[in-house]
């Protein structure tokens, strides 16, 4: 997996199975939902990202089983959907991978046994080995996001005398536990979980010195879309209003070569990733479906 998610930049497309999304557009309808992810899919997504759970801070966990039931009929559904239609271009993966977000072990177990989900987003920053486990147990890919403390729980006082320093020593520590479990690093992807535990300076200062992930020679997700920090900086309350600095993160983002980047609006940032990568020598003008390469295997 590690060599397709860096082949070109790869984008991931957020579906939410809830009706408390920050940015929304959340829906308790499976169907609208997979609409969504076949739109996304459509526009050129390599990753459709579900959650089922809200990470606002200002409202409650969901129990497991609501959490299960939400996204089981989504997963049952998604590759015989896609199987329906097909990829935008060549450079796309397809069938597009499907990443579950989540952090209680027993929904991870759960989704896992479908063996139909390729990653897991991690939300909860692995603060034990089990969702690891369960990784290397069913083969499937592993999003680690910097963080601290659990999910749900505001964390808007945390200060760090140095970000840069606490989140290499976090993934300096969680990469070891992770690769003693026996996860390779085909399997592992990093986020320096933008918004999450930070203020407006220090998600700033990461995007300031993002190359500094690239000694880990591991793909590397941003979450990008009308995030926190890009209020605060324009000034805009309504995060779908902030697809602009939304962009303005991508192109950050791709200068440092980050892989993955997580966004609401597919269809834009899909179009812009394509018109750097011709800027950058990765593919050539007369761009269309006939003559670009052939869709990139998820297996491959």
């Amino acid at each position: 997996m590690k060599e397709i998610l860096r082949a070109f930049p790869r984008v991931m497309g957020i579906v939410n199975i809830n009706d408390d999304s920050f940015s929304g557009d959340g829906t308790l309808d499976v169907g609208k939902a997979l609409a969504q992810a076949l739109e996304m899919a459509s526009h050129g997504a390599d990753i459709i990202d579900v959650g089922a759970e809200s990470a606002r801070t200002n409202r409650g966990a969901i129990g497991v089983d609501e959490e299960i039931g939400r996204l089981l009929p989504f997963i049952d559904s998604f590759q015989t959907l896609c199987a329906e239609t097909g990829p935008r271009d060549g450079y796309q993966i397809w069938p597009p991978l499907l990443s579950i977000n989540t952090w209680r072990p027993g929904i991870v177990e759960a989704v896992l046994k479908t063996g139909r989900v390729d990653i897991i987003n991690d939300i909860g920053g692995l603060v034990d080995d089990t969702n690891a486990r369960l990784c290397f147990e069913f083969n499937a890919a592993l999003l680690i996001m910097h963080t601290v403390g659990e999910p749900k729980v505001p964390h808007t006082t945390q200060h760090y005398r140095d970000v840069w320093e606490a989140m290499e020593t976090f993934f300096d520590d969680r990469l070891a536990r992770a690769r003693a479990i026996g996860l390779s690093d085909d399997q592992i992807i990093l986020d320096p979980g933008i918004d999450f535990a930070k203020q407006c300076a220090d998600n700033l200062a990461i995007y300031r010195e993002l190359e500094r992930l690239v000694r880990y020679d591991l793909p590397v997700l941003l979450p990008i879309s009308r995030k926190t920090v890009i209020g605060e900086v324009l000034g805009i309350d309504t995060p779908a209003e902030r697809d602009a600095g939304t962009i303005a993160s991508l192109v950050r983002g791709l200068v440092a070569r980050a892989n993955i980047f997580r966004v609401h609006h597919v269809r834009a940032v899909a179009d812009s990733v394509r018109v750097i990568a011709a800027i950058r020598g990765e593919h050539s003008c007369g761009y269309s479906r006939s003559s670009s390469p052939s869709p990139v295997s998820r297996g491959g």
